[in-house]
């Protein structure tokens, strides 16, 4: 979030203040005191003005840096309640000095009347201070929230229209029904096979497109489906291997997710019997665990970026920060956490 420009602020704040004070709180010093003490009277009063509220101003923003999520707010208002004695007591020393000083340093101890009127008018300034700043900051910080969560709305609306784009994808069908043409003549029993799981992969596609959430055993279920499409057309130049344990079969996660780093990799990388690309899923303290072997492209691969954007905006919506992408010199490992029901928190 930019800076506060709180500079008109500073300078007409305290003046404001002063002309409320003195309307309702010595008004009656213009009719009892003479022109010099009057003068006086108010330049303390102003100069007061403007160091307490540079002070509250510091301590309060102080608060909000160490402290600065919506959340937190109920911390930063302890806090300043606790400060409150703090510097209604400070206000009320300096204008106390100011007011000896002016007096030719005649050093009078403060009745209790006087001193608890004093506290009482210090704290409504002090008041004023924190619903002035605090107030603000709030406001911002709730339209920056608000912001960032159409921002994550939209991104996950794009993502849904680029699952629909793929699951519908002219050239992806097209190769699978060459293949399925090619198997046709050549092994019609592996063709009823293929036709069974190019069927189950677009049923999972326009079933789980709206989904919030999926079991992972569903996933899994999918992945061989859609692994089956991929090794007829590739033959031995592609390797899914997946080791999960069936305790994680009901945990949950974005549906389309493996798919979208499944086809990643296969769009990214060389695939040749040779040189075969090796797909590795599994689960290692209750993170999803996608690898693959690094062998890119050496033409450039045309791509819109929105695969990863996409998974990493579903589980920002989720609440969920800990997706974790590694790419080194040999392999590309995606991490991502696994959630369980009573895990999960509301999500607009």
């Amino acid at each position: 979030m930019k800076p506060f420009n709180d500079t008109k602020l500073r300078i007409f704040g305290p003046i404001v203040l002063f002309v409320f004070g003195t309307i309702f709180f010595r008004l009656n010093w213009y009719f009892e005191l003479s022109l010099p003490d009057i003068i006086k009277s108010d330049l303390i009063a102003l100069a007061a003005g403007f160091t307490c509220w540079e002070v509250a101003r510091r301590v309060i923003m102080s608060l909000q840096r160490r402290f600065p999520d919506l959340s937190q707010t109920q911390t930063r208002f302890k806090w300043l309640l606790a400060l409150v004695p703090v510097l209604v007591n400070f206000a009320w020393f300096i204008r106390y000095v100011a007011q000896n000083v002016a007096n030719d340093n005649v050093w009078e101890l403060p009745d209790f009347v006087n001193y608890t009127y004093s506290i009482g008018i210090q704290i409504f300034y002090c008041c004023v201070y924190m619903v002035i700043y605090e107030g603000i900051y709030s406001l911002r910080k709730w339209k920056q929230t608000h912001a960032e969560k159409e921002a994550l709305r939209k991104t996950a609306l794009q993502s849904q229209l680029e699952e629909l784009k793929s699951q519908i994808n002219p050239h992806f069908l097209f190769n699978s029904l060459n293949s399925l043409s090619a198997l046709i003549s050549e092994n019609p029993a592996q063709a009823e096979t293929f036709v069974d799981e190019i069927s189950s992969v677009y049923r999972y596609l326009l079933r789980n497109n709206e989904d919030r959430l999926t079991p992972l055993r569903d996933e899994l279920a999918f992945i061989e489906s859609y692994y089956h499409l991929l090794k007829t057309r590739y033959g031995d130049g592609i390797d899914i291997y997946m080791a999960v344990d069936p305790q994680y079969d009901d945990y949950l996660l974005p549906p389309l997710t493996l798919q979208m780093l499944v086809e990643n990799a296969v769009k990214h990388n060389v695939i040749l019997p040779e040189l075969p690309l090796q797909i590795d899923i599994r689960v290692q303290n209750e993170q999803l665990i996608v690898q693959n072997n690094l062998q890119r492209k050496t033409t450039k691969v045309a791509s819109n970026r929105i695969g990863l954007a996409n998974i990493l905006a579903k589980y920002k919506l989720l609440g969920e920060d800990q997706v974790s992408i590694e790419d080194d010199e040999d392999y590309f490992t995606v991490r991502l956490p696994l959630l369980r029901a009573h895990q999960l928190t509301a999500t607009p």
